[in-house]
């Protein structure tokens, strides 16, 4: 569940940790998410931009290990086992109150920490074949092979969208082909002679150039 994609008062009604008490017949009768996880197992996705209203009744929830059914009050005891993700630069989200020290430390008793794809460029062939043979499966395509060229590119990026603009890549690489591809040298710096820095900005395989900066 991405809890960037909906706001509050929509997230509190999905994982049914809302305190309202008038709602919709139509959503007093749907189950959360919560609820439907029951014995299993949720991902919270993007858990720093939860807002820190939402927060709070969730910690609620993972300490009394129940809620009031949205509508009807009725008590309902859960137990499911919640995993929360972020992209977020997690001490910077605490530092700035948007994700509550308490949520995280209810959440944090066991953490991993994924590296970033341009730290683990030697994942790159196998993973550019997993979303080739998915895409493909997908779009109903033949899957197409990645040429020494495109591997090349492909390792000189350094993919600041990590594995979303992978996918994306290899979707464009599926529809177009090799043709219709644009390649450039990664992120390096330069000193001209006038001795300032420039910086150039390296083009993702397949998209248009980023300019300099």
């Amino acid at each position: 569940m991405n809890c960037s994609a909906l706001p509050g008062d929509l997230l509190e009604t999905e994982l049914s940790v809302t305190s309202a008490v008038i709602l919709p017949v139509s959503v007093r009768s749907k189950a959360g998410k919560l609820e439907l996880c029951e014995k299993g197992t949720i991902l919270l996705d993007e858990i720093a931009e939860m807002p820190t209203s939402v927060q709070s009744k969730l910690l609620q929830v993972l300490q009394n290990k129940q809620f009031f059914r949205p509508g009807s009050g009725a008590t309902v005891e859960v137990d499911v086992r919640i995993l929360a993700a972020t992209s977020a630069n997690v001490e910077r989200s605490l530092s700035e109150k948007k994700l509550r020290e308490d949520l995280y430390y209810r959440l944090s008793a066991f953490t991993v920490q994924a590296p970033p794809l341009r730290q683990r460029k030697d994942e790159l062939p196998l993973l550019l074949r997993h979303f080739m043979h998915h895409l493909a499966k997908h779009y109903g395509l033949p899957p197409r092979t990645f040429s020494p060229s495109v591997l090349d590119a492909c390792h000189a990026y350094s993919w600041p969208g990590n594995l979303r603009e992978l996918e994306e890549f290899v979707k464009r690489y599926l529809m177009m082909g090799d043709k219709e591809l644009i390649f450039s040298a990664p992120r390096s710096e330069h000193t001209p002679k006038n001795g300032k820095r420039r910086r150039e900005v390296g083009t993702c395989p397949g998209g248009k150039g980023r300019g300099r900066e």
